[in-house]
């Protein structure tokens, strides 16, 4: 454990619920927190207006760096600009494109004075092909302002929109015929005493932002953030995770701000603590790792967020490249994973290179929660020995444990939970239980029945889970993320086949990366030559031999696994912006694949256990 790094102590208390739940939560008392996150950035202004809020690469490429005093001030002209264009939370403001300073400044604008903020991904305008999420969300919200940071890149989707309805505002109009607004010229507003006046109007329950997430299928669901959820939960990490406190946070982040875990986890985690975030233009993708790489290079976060297929991308750079790895470690307090299961072998590599740069191990840790908690509920605030463990209930979240079959539900409540869907009543209605949990789809266990505070690991989606034509059971998530450890590093990703089959079978996404480095292979060479590779092919069943040597039972034993070439598609709810496969959706348009795994005589491709 690194000793210059203090948790809170873990504490719980479990009681019975009214319909026989287990339920945990933390003793400690929530506290005060700030009525809206506008508190917070007037806050750091006056405390320390001259230190770095926000900084993004702008041009020639330097960092272009903005303090609290200025995001401020540049806020307040903003919320007067939208002011006068009589936006409100009937006519909220949508944002179409990415990370960027413009992007925060316009949405902390609109939300210190009551307007809601949409953040969209911008996948649904930019990958694309029908636009057909985009059109849906537009015509749910009914936006007054819809802004995008580039026109050219943007045109086509907006050309799918009723922008006659709306006010567009872009921060480089290019070549874009539409008829905008320049960003700049809602900075040039000036301040008048309605700011202030719609400051303080500006209540916990008031709605900041609506971040939508996407089901199994169907349209996304538009989640509604209250204040009172984001700074609640902001309060509950600096109960468990002092440190953030005692000294402002500085991180490198890519993570977008559509989704909860970048958007509102990492974000108002800077907000709040006067710390300084480095907007990372890179992703985990291989046309993008290298900018995040640069970046790395270059600062040097205290912390760092990612999430697994993150991780798996930038290690092998941590693993050769000695100044990324003196840089990435010499300030780092906590390497944190969420959103997805990190395999025991990433785990152990990452704690392997953090001993190379710094003769110890970094803390790791990981929490647990979705974009209805705001997100946080549990947190792992104790010395962890291995990934899987989601940590225990934060203060302010109560979570319950119910019986589902032959595993744990998972359902919370607490001042981090939303109080429904945006505009979907109907969806809303069947949420929560008779006591007011969020019913959040997930399993868990306790590690240990005796003492809830060493944690809960979690054990699923629950609607993840498929029995075979044997009536077994089999556990999805553990068994995929043991299948992409044992494989290492050829799998990338993986769904677990084997619904009302007689055997378990898998449909991996190949680490190209690393599978070219084995087959000794060009960049050019086309994916699907590089998955038939021997030496991959090699490499992919000798690591999955191995696992099926100690997993001889039919829930647990992988029969036959495929390589797949073409990746996951947004548009057909494969995979988030976070990189999240959505199991049941890549199964459903993947059928004829599964059909040939199950073939009584399989073709070449599928290999054979």
């Amino acid at each position: 454990m690194n000793s210059a790094l203090e948790f809170a102590a873990a504490r719980v208390t479990t009681s019975v619920s009214a319909d026989g739940g287990l339920v945990i939560e933390s003793p400690v008392p929530l506290g005060d927190y700030e009525n809206h996150l506008g508190e917070m950035l007037r806050r750091w202004a006056q405390a320390a207006p001259q230190r770095v809020f926000l900084a993004e690469r702008r041009g020639n490429g330097d960092w272009w760096r903005l303090d609290y005093a200025s995001a401020a001030a540049q806020a307040d002209r903003i919320s007067q600009a939208l002011l006068d264009r009589g936006l409100s939370p009937k006519r909220p403001v949508m944002i179409l494109s990415g990370n960027s300073i413009d992007h925060a400044l316009l949405a902390l604008g609109a939300m210190q004075v009551g307007i809601p903020v949409v953040p969209v991904s911008p996948a649904y305008s930019l990958m694309s092909e029908d636009h057909g999420k985009l059109k849906a969300l537009f015509e749910l919200c009914q936006p007054g302002l819809v802004y995008a940071a580039q026109g050219d890149p943007f045109a086509q989707a907006l050309a799918q929109l009723p922008l006659h309805t709306v006010e567009l505002v872009v921060t480089d109009q290019g070549s874009l015929d539409t008829p905008t607004t320049g960003f700049a010229e809602l900075l040039a507003t000036s301040v008048t005493p309605a700011v202030d006046k719609a400051f303080a109007a500006v209540t916990p329950e008031h709605t900041a932002k609506v971040l939508f997430t996407s089901g199994s299928t169907g349209m996304p669901k538009g989640v509604i953030n209250t204040h009172r959820m984001l700074c609640a939960n902001q309060k509950s990490v600096a109960l468990v995770w002092p440190f953030v406190e005692q000294t402002p946070p500085v991180l490198v982040d890519w993570l977008p701000w559509n989704h909860t875990f970048g958007g509102n986890h990492n974000f108002n985690m800077i907000l709040r603590n006067g710390g300084t975030l480095y907007i990372d233009g890179g992703k985990p993708l291989p046309a993008l790792i290298g900018q995040t790489v640069t970046n790395l290079r270059e600062v040097s976060p205290t912390i760092y967020f990612n999430v697994p297929v993150g991780y798996s991308m930038l290690l092998p750079y941590l693993e050769k490249d000695d100044l990324l790895r003196e840089s990435f470690f010499c300030n780092l307090k906590l390497i944190f994973y969420a959103a997805a299961a990190l395999s025991q072998d990433l785990w152990q590599r990452l704690e392997q290179v953090s001993v190379v740069a710094r003769g110890e191990k970094v803390s790791m840790t990981s929490s647990w929660g979705s974009t209805e908690t705001a997100p946080l509920a549990t947190s792992v605030h104790f010395p962890l020995l291995e990934a899987g463990n989601i940590g225990i209930p934060v203060p302010g979240v109560a979570i319950k444990m119910l019986p589902s079959g032959d595993k744990m539900e998972l359902r919370v409540r607490g001042s981090n939970v939303t109080p429904g869907y945006f505009r979907q009543p109907d969806l809303t209605e069947s949420m929560f239980d008779e006591e007011g949990y969020y019913r959040i789809g997930d399993a868990g266990r306790l590690v240990d029945p005796d003492d809830p505070a060493k944690g809960i690991l979690f054990d699923g989606r629950l609607a993840e889970d498929f029995k075979l034509t044997s009536g077994s059971w089999v556990a999805v998530g553990a068994l995929r993320i043991a299948a992409i450890g044992a494989a290492s590093p050829v799998i990338q990703d993986a769904v677990v086949t084997g619904a009302d089959r007689d055997w378990v079978g898998l449909l991996a996404w190949p680490n190209l990366a690393a599978c070219r480095n084995l087959a000794g292979a060009a960049d050019d060479l086309p994916v699907q030559e590089l998955c038939a590779s021997s030496a991959v092919s090699r490499q992919l069943v000798n690591g999955l031999k191995a696992y099926n040597a100690e997993h001889r039972g039919s829930s647990t034993r992988i029969v036959r696994v495929m390589l797949m070439s073409e990746p996951p598609q947004i548009d057909a709810n494969e995979v988030t912006d976070k990189g999240y496969i959505n199991q049941r959706a890549v199964l459903e348009r993947r059928r004829a694949l599964v059909d040939r795994l199950y073939a009584e005589s399989p073709r070449g491709e599928v290999l054979v256990l």
